[in-house]
């Protein structure tokens, strides 16, 4: 169940740091050599496969979830009695902590799937480098959103979800903890990060649970922090990508705040320590409306904008594309079931779990048909203001490389006894190197 409609928040929620907005780094001409080497290696050219016999189609995914599952067989099982040419359509789950990696791997061994899901983190480096196959555009997708996936006016990937992060949150637990609900905060205008650790900090001292998880964080995917340093107009690197901002002002104080939020105050699990949320283990989670799946009545429950920083409120959205991978056998009929499984209709069965950016569909009572566990109120505050609204998690070109630098250099701090600002300014020293490249 979940808590009552609460006041909207939206009209409040203006105040953003031109810092929040990332590009997607380096200029073409210099992205992704990793994959320029891959295509070219790769084990097929492309094209149809449709001369040689039935067609076989896969493509990768991160999610093994039975329901995401049961949705896109459905789809392609629709798909194939209009065209029975295509014998089969393969879902073939990677993981999602090694996804890009064996993804990548696939392709340089000569076999790239048909189609594939595409992290935003990684986006620069597939679409500028010959990866993908250009797909056809759909004017009815906000431009906003096709931002990340085009590459000189073209379309590469289809933004098959463009998903805000928001906090779910156990209105009994913080009821147990003697902390007011979200609804209250956010009338008062005390929905903050500052409130947050004291709201996280207090149930674990009256209930023993977690307070506040950063789902999918782990300390391991750093970007996911993207989520709570917006508050504070931080960025890791500037707007052209060429340089590094870990050591801002603005970062340290975000990053100490984490850190006393973990080590001082304890209202996030420490390393080493795992809490799920959907399990009843932690009173808030950030995280994306794909995840409201795992809930069921055994708590009450609110869906909430995140909370707002010093710099004001923000939203941060995750986005992943489907693209046509170049180097498939079967391009032509790929593009085709690409452009059948995100038409209007099916685009209205996805947006239950991977919101999509659809003029046509963007509106509390569409979604709401798609999203029955959400109210309207929690629809409009997080989904829709947050896809009008948000940045995208940080991306750049060589995001791999680039990202494993920067998470051993993090690995420093989180140690109670860390030096935030001394730490920030090494993870710049270890990275600058490579944002200059």
């Amino acid at each position: 169940m979940s808590s009552p409609a609460r006041p909207s928040t939206r009209s409040t929620r203006s105040t953003r740091s031109s810092r929040g907005t990332l590009t997607r780094g380096k200029p073409v001409a210099l992205a992704a050599a990793g994959l320029l080497a891959l295509t070219a290696c790769g084990g097929s050219d492309g094209g149809s496969g449709s001369d040689d016999g039935p067609v076989t189609l896969r493509m990768t995914i991160w999610t093994g979830n039975e329901e995401h599952l049961k949705l896109l067989n459905g789809i392609a099982a629709d798909y194939r009695e209009q065209h029975p040419e295509v014998q089969e359509i393969k879902f073939d789950t990677l993981p999602v902590e090694s996804y890009t990696t064996a993804l990548t791997t696939q392709i340089a061994g000569g076999k790239a799937p048909d189609l594939a899901w595409i992290f935003e983190n990684s986006a620069p480096d597939f679409v500028t480098s010959g990866a993908l196959a250009q797909i056809e555009d759909d004017p009815d997708v906000l431009p906003s959103a096709k931002k990340l996936w085009q590459h000189e006016d073209k379309l590469y990937a289809y933004p098959f979800s463009t998903s805000p992060f928001g906090v779910f949150v156990n209105t009994d637990m913080l009821k147990e903890a003697g902390r007011p609900a979200p609804a209250e905060l956010i009338e008062q205008g005390r929905w903050t990060w500052e409130e947050i650790a004291q709201t996280g900090a207090a149930v674990r001292d009256e209930t023993g649970e977690a307070g506040m998880v950063i789902r999918d964080f782990d300390y391991k995917l750093w970007d996911n922090l993207a989520t709570v340093w917006g508050g504070w107009g931080a960025a890791p690197w500037s707007e052209d990508g060429r340089t590094c901002t870990f050591d801002a002002p603005e970062m340290t104080e975000a990053m100490t705040f984490l850190h006393d939020a973990v080590f001082v105050d304890e209202a996030l699990p420490a390393p080493g320590t795992t809490a799920d949320f959907f399990a009843g283990e932690a009173a808030m989670t950030v995280t994306q409306i794909s995840r409201a799946s795992l809930l069921d009545d055994s708590f009450g429950w609110d869906f909430v904008p995140l909370p707002e920083g010093p710099a004001g409120s923000y939203d941060v959205i995750g986005q992943a594309g489907l693209g046509v991978l170049a180097e498939g056998d079967n391009v032509e009929e790929a593009v085709d079931f690409l452009a059948f499984m995100t038409n209007e209709k099916n685009s209205a069965a996805l947006g239950r779990y991977f919101p999509q950016a659809r003029s046509s569909q963007l509106d509390a009572g569409t979604l709401a048909k798609s999203n029955p566990q959400l109210k309207p109120a929690q629809l409009e505050e997080v989904v829709i203001g947050g896809i009008e609204n948000g940045v995208v998690k940080p991306t750049h070109t060589n995001q791999a490389e680039l990202y494993d630098a920067v998470r051993a250099a993090l690995d420093p701090l989180w140690q109670p006894d860390a030096d935030v600002a001394k730490t920030l300014q090494d993870v710049c020293s270890a990275i600058q190197p490579q944002l200059e490249k």
